[in-house]
């Protein structure tokens, strides 16, 4: 399978990562090992995880997906295979988020003990935090590089204008440089990406592991109505977001393609996602091997013009 580079990194992935925020959650012990060895039987590599998945759980407290993928590394012994990604800074507890250097030293160190690895490929920030100067948590990276428990370093949530300025902070003081950037970006969920960020990270060769790719399984096309949302949590997530007019050109637009290639919905949306300039590898993630399979597949299509530009006008910002 042919790998993308990440950033200017020697990082090189296959052209779609795993999503870890299942492992734990929707999927226990058993499928995640299932899945993990399907994803890397099919010659994919990237696999994202964060240390506080999935906490949103009743009964869990945040590090399940990392204990989890710990287990599985353990267990086939094959850490050099695989490229993991994992993310700190969300809430963990009292006094335990923020991108400060004190707590990210405290952070890594629980990432590694539950992934049971002495390092981490692309560790990453996982949001913003306002309140700790920029160069401050660049120093920290700066540490965990030096020190070996990082090999690169990676941003999610940030904005245009607060990543470039990390970027330049980066570049004048000679510290490590974000080589990743990981936005919402799906056929639907557009503007926030393309308004700012795509022009950035192309201009700065940033890599880019988008989240979302199918806007929480809209883009399956199983939701299309109120009754179809009815009894899914999921779907009860979804139908304020995304069942509007916009939503429904957009599902029209997908139906038209799937019509021609004959690819089903999910291919159709992610294949979409993969042919943007900029972008490295969309995440997915799968309950089931079935259904990763279905997802994998995407990679094998490619969209011609046609297709591109159909979808481009379905899912225009413009009404």
């Amino acid at each position: 399978m042919k790998k993308r580079r990440l950033g200017t990194s020697e990082l090189e992935v296959a052209p779609l990562c795993f999503g870890g925020n299942v492992f734990g959650w929707t999927a226990d012990e058993k499928s995640t090992f299932a899945l993990l060895d399907a994803f890397v039987d099919a010659g994919f590599n990237l696999i994202d995880t964060a240390d506080m998945y999935s906490n949103w759980v009743p009964g869990n407290h945040g590090g399940e997906s990392e204990t989890l993928i710990g287990k599985w590394l353990r267990a086939r012994g094959n850490r050099d295979k695989v490229i993991i990604s994992s993310k700190f800074g969300l809430e963990m507890g009292p006094g335990k988020s923020g991108l400060s250097p004190t707590y990210m030293r405290s952070a890594i160190e629980g990432s590694l003990r539950r992934l049971q690895t002495d390092y981490i490929d692309l560790y990453q920030a996982h949001e913003d935090d306002p309140n700790t100067p920029m160069q401050d948590t660049l120093e920290a990276f700066a540490g965990l590089v030096d020190a070996g428990k990082v090999r690169v370093i990676g941003a999610s949530n940030f904005t245009a204008k607060r990543f470039a300025q990390a970027l330049r902070i980066s570049d004048d003081t000679g510290l490590p440089r974000y080589q990743s950037l990981q936005p919402i970006y799906n056929l639907y969920d557009r503007g926030e990406f393309e308004t700012g960020l795509a022009k950035l990270v192309q201009a700065e060769r940033v890599g880019v592991i988008s989240y979302y790719a199918l806007a929480q399984g809209f883009l399956s096309g199983k939701y299309r109505s109120a009754a179809d949302h009815a009894g899914s949590e999921r779907g009860k997530r979804i139908a304020p977001r995304y069942l509007n007019e916009r939503g429904t050109r957009i599902l029209a637009g997908l139906d038209s393609v799937v019509g021609r290639t004959g690819a089903s919905h999910a291919q159709v949306a992610l294949a979409w996602v993969m042919a943007q300039p900029g972008i490295t590898a969309p995440i997915v993630s799968a309950s089931s091997v079935e259904q990763f399979s279905e997802l994998a597949a995407a990679t094998e299509l490619e969209l011609d013009k046609a297709a591109l530009d159909m979808l481009d006008s379905a899912s225009t910002l413009q009404s």
